[in-house]
């Protein structure tokens, strides 16, 4: 008879520890709890165990448990332990009002100048001591020629690139490289979606104030306003020309000349 799974769901306070990057907790630990927060329950098994063999996996599983950071589900599945989120469907409960009146007003210059800034976030954020060919952008972009087409425009712009093709990727960039300078994010990837990426990134207490820049096709007034209701600094749709996008890589990033 095949053995059942441990399955685990994540923690209202093993959430806040990833989230507030709590030093109490080892790192590894909270890569885990960063995993399975962005993950949910498929395919976190996989990913762990390319990073950490199975018996120490389980022994620190058995430890997260102990401290109250995970938690066993009542779900059993046979093979590997999986993994659940507490809250996996939770309701973002964002302002609808403000949603449809921020996404009208930001819609219409969007049509007039192919793009949109938050100039209230912006405000609120020092500028980097970097020049442009020290900045790395991170794109997440599941499209090859649309992937290849950002990668040549923020390229030329002068910055250095990463690419990811999905979630998944986006989190082994995160984990093994650090942190880009920016992030430019489509909507709709193979694995997930962009507005529940970048709504888990606000909520991270060091990741929270990186710059992230929506680049989608996805140009409804509701969809925009989301994604500033959501804590966006910019928002691009497709098509879009490379002056377009280099402008507002570097009105985000408050860089020298920027307008």
């Amino acid at each position: 008879m095949a053995e059942k799974a441990r399955t685990f769901r994540l923690t209202v306070a093993g959430r806040a520890a990833w989230e507030s990057q709590d030093m109490a907790v080892p790192e590894d630990y909270r890569r885990i709890l960063w995993l399975m927060d962005f993950h949910g329950q498929d395919g976190v098994v996989g990913e762990l165990l390319r990073r950490y063999p199975r018996n120490v996996l389980d022994e620190w599983l058995t430890e997260m448990e102990d401290l109250g950071l995970i938690e066993a589900s009542s779900e059993g599945l046979e093979g590997g332990s999986t993994f659940s989120t507490l809250e996996a469907d939770r309701t973002l409960g964002l302002d609808q009002a403000r949603m449809r009146r921020d996404g009208a007003s930001a819609s219409a210059a969007l049509a007039r100048t192919g793009a949109y800034i938050s100039a209230d976030r912006l405000s609120r954020r020092p500028a980097p001591r970097k020049p442009p060919a020290d900045c790395v952008v991170l794109i997440v972009e599941d499209d090859p020629d649309q992937l290849a087409l950002a990668d040549l425009r923020v390229s030329m712009a002068g910055y250095k690139v990463r690419v990811a093709k999905s979630v998944n990727e986006f989190l082994h960039s995160m984990l093994d490289e650090g942190a880009p300078d920016l992030l430019l994010l489509d909507v709709i990837l193979p694995d997930g979606n962009g507005f529940d990426l970048l709504s888990k990134m606000r909520r991270h207490a060091v990741l929270g104030s990186l710059p992230i820049v929506m680049l989608t096709a996805e140009n409804q007034a509701e969809d925009i306003g989301k994604g500033l209701l959501l804590g966006a600094d910019g928002y691009i749709t497709k098509p879009y020309t490379k002056n377009i996008l280099a402008d507002v890589i570097r009105r985000v990033l408050k860089q020298v000349g920027a307008a």
